[in-house]
């Protein structure tokens, strides 16, 4: 199941069709999440799962580490996936740490509000 995922952003493209989540609406820009992953990935999938909750303070972007343009991020997490960048920086691997996505999700939150 995918939620959300971006336009093709510089550092890989997505294994699958698009679909934007249309941000116009909100005057802040949500945070991107980047899943790495690969099919089959059951780990990925139960990741996305406890995700579900979260799933409106972010855009999911998933990223198949098996296709040839990703070749770099094959060779950095084939043993690690999922793994999940926010905003293009590392942010945890193997299973989702739900107190620390929170924490750095309220930080990007107050951030955008100028909390």
């Amino acid at each position: 199941m995918l939620w959300f995922q971006g336009n093709s952003m510089p550092l890989a493209r997505s294994a699958s069709g698009l679909f934007l989540r249309n941000c116009s609406a909100s005057k802040t820009t949500l945070p991107v999440l980047t899943l790495f992953t690969k099919d089959p990935c059951p780990l990925c999938d139960e990741a996305k799962e406890v995700l579900k909750p979260y799933k409106n303070r972010f855009i999911l972007q998933e990223v198949n580490i098996t296709l040839p343009e990703n070749s770099v991020w094959y060779e950095r997490y084939k043993f690690d996936i999922p793994v999940f960048h926010l905003n293009g920086q590392f942010l945890m691997m193997h299973r989702v740490n739900t107190s620390k996505l929170e924490k750095q999700l309220l930080k990007l939150e107050q951030q955008s509000t100028g909390g």
